[in-house]
């Protein structure tokens, strides 16, 4: 459930809880406050009752019921209201029910209750005015409510019969329950909204500590503390945002460190790279001065030892230089439509008479009938299989060194392949092979030692020509380098063909 969902859930709770409980409350505090008004005062209405009570709306009902009967005395044998006899007995049911009976004779009260007998009781109610049908309206004395019945006695005298209800005893237990159902309702709704507001807010709340615990680790430098939230809302989509944050912030610093351990091995390399031909050439000058090289012939070889240390260094620098260009993506790409089946036919044989190469067999296989046209800049192309060679050369140390160049077209790329028959290289170390300074072979020897760039830059000149690149090694058998290059479409137009970059490119 989302947050904003889950707010308008506790928002509607926070009405319908409350009103349910209140509701409930309420009926109960009416059945204990409002249950009974029997009895005059107590212990003696309640022997009277024989210790029971009645509820409100019997008394009423028995009230009414006593006031009917009363009202048929008066219309048919109206003298007998004169009785005393009579009048005790009904005196008795009627203090009984918390009322009074008062009975005027021609403007003279022949007859009042003790629960309503006062001084000058007459005038008051002579002045009094009622309706039988909304007795309620009205109420004498702050106390009584009042039922009024006019009749005529057997002499025609005029006559009148008031029946007062006690409403005290009701009045009272109303003023005591409405305080206390005002109370409850404040309870109801402090304690549904306090529980509500506690359960949502802890629900948001909890999970922004967790998040503010993750982010304090991180802080202090701890990447390894995972933040699991498990939620469905938008706290749960932060979470994972935090937590894919955390990963990547991993890995990139772990890369950095990676990285930074290359480069002190590279400045290590290098260093000794450099000094290297450095102690040679200085070794070759000291023995010229020196008088060792006393002859033309030992001159001349030399001179052509410090002729190769000048151009490992040359190539070095030069290698480090074009790619600190590429990472900084300053190096100038001149891209041109070359027939590719051609281009590798070429390199191929350049290859075969390269000197570096001797004792090598080079073999290109790519028969295509076809012309494959790419995109790509000659030269640094070139660049990419010379460094692809030189890495091969590394691992061929036996008597046959073999180099297989390999063309295959595909649906909408060319592949190009590079084999070699040489010692091959390490499951575990081949997945780094083109990253930046990585050596497979750490040692320094003139076989496999280097920068740890050639491969590097490979990858680089590869994928800005929208190529892909990779690698399958077996040790003991050799190493075999893939790379693809986007293919042009090819159109006939007028006898003529028109080639167009492929979208992939």
């Amino acid at each position: 459930m989302t947050i904003r969902n889950r707010l308008i859930f506790s928002y509607i709770a926070m009405i319908f809880i409350p009103l349910i409980l209140f509701i409930g409350i309420a009926s109960l505090l009416g059945g204990y406050f409002l249950k009974d008004i029997a009895g005059n005062n107590d212990l003696v209405d309640s022997a009277r009752s024989g210790g029971k009570t009645s509820p409100i709306w019997e008394t009423f009902e028995k009230r009414k019921q006593l006031m009917a009967s009363v009202k048929l005395m008066a219309h048919y044998e109206p003298d007998r209201l004169m009785d005393p006899v009579f009048l005790k007995e009904m005196n008795e049911q009627f203090d009984l029910l918390q009322a009074g009976l008062v009975i005027i004779k021609d403007d003279h009260v022949i007859y009042a209750s003790p629960l309503v007998d006062g001084t000058n009781l007459s005038n008051q109610l002579k002045h009094y005015e009622t309706n039988q049908d909304n007795r309620w309206r009205k109420k004498w004395n702050n106390r009584f409510t009042v039922e009024q019945y006019d009749f005529a006695f057997s002499n025609q005298s005029f006559g009148t019969i008031y029946l007062l209800s006690d409403v005290n005893p009701l009045f009272e237990r109303v003023w005591k329950f409405f305080p206390i159902l005002f109370l409850s309702l404040l309870v109801v709704i402090a304690f549904t909204n306090g529980l509500l507001t506690f359960l949502v807010s802890r629900s948001i709340i909890k999970p922004l500590y967790q998040l503010k615990s993750a982010a304090e680790q991180i802080k202090e430098g701890n990447l390894d503390s995972s933040l699991s939230l498990r939620r469905k809302d938008e706290i749960g989509e932060v979470g994972e945002a935090f937590e894919e944050m955390r990963e990547r912030l991993k890995r990139s610093i772990q890369l950095q460190l990676r990285y930074e351990e290359n480069r002190k091995e590279l400045v290590s390399n290098i260093s000794h790279d450099l000094k290297t031909p450095i102690t040679g050439i200085k070794a070759c000058i000291e023995g010229i001065r020196d008088g060792i090289a006393d002859t033309e012939e030992k001159k001349e070889k030399y001179m052509q030892m410090m002729d190769k240390k000048v151009s490992d260094m040359d190539h070095l620098i030069d290698e480090l230089f074009l790619f600190s260009k590429l990472d900084l993506n300053r190096l100038p790409f001149q891209f041109e439509n070359i027939d590719l089946v051609a281009y590798l036919r070429d390199c191929s044989l350049d290859l075969q008479v390269d000197p570096q190469l001797k004792g090598v067999k080079i073999c290109f296989k790519g028969d295509i009938a076809e012309p494959l046209f790419v995109m790509a800049d000659r030269e640094k192309l070139q660049r990419v299989l010379m460094n692809i060679v030189s890495n091969s050369l590394k691992y061929m140390n036996g008597k046959d060194k073999d180099i297989q160049l390999t063309l295959i077209r595909e649906e909408r790329d060319v592949r190009i392949s590079i084999q070699d028959n040489g010692s091959g290289i390490e499951s575990n170390a081949l997945p780094y092979i083109f990253d930046r300074f990585f050596r497979a072979d750490p040692s320094r020897n003139t076989l496999s030692g280097g920068s740890g760039l050639g491969l590097a830059i490979v990858k680089q000149i590869v994928e800005e020509h929208g190529g892909r690149i990779s690698a399958d090694s077996t040790v003991g058998e050799g190493t075999t380098i893939s790379f693809t290059l986007p293919l042009q479409k090819q159109e006939v137009l007028g006898g003529e063909k028109k080639y167009e970059e492929n979208s992939n490119h």
